[in-house]
């Protein structure tokens, strides 16, 4: 296990939610189209509901830690 795997398992579910996000964010940056759109689609197609609503209040009360295009991502599951 690498130091980054221990500081994700070591972190509360929130922070947990944001490396994953950020991780889905970076893979999509690394693909053509839009990236945020690709976050959205990801995260309503793969996450669970309380994922998608913990992640969304976590983004709504200031979004701490999130990429920009997870940011985005988040931003267009509430639209």
């Amino acid at each position: 296990m690498s130091a980054s795997d221990e500081d994700h398992i070591a972190t509360t579910s929130d922070e947990r939610l944001v490396v994953m996000a950020n991780q889905i964010a970076r893979f999509f940056a690394s693909q053509p189209g839009d990236a945020a759109a690709g976050v959205a689609k990801h995260i309503a197609a793969y996450w669970d509901p309380r994922m998608r609503a913990h992640i969304r209040a976590h983004a709504a009360a200031g979004g701490a830690g999130l990429d920009p295009i997870a940011s985005d991502g988040v931003a267009a599951l509430t639209r």
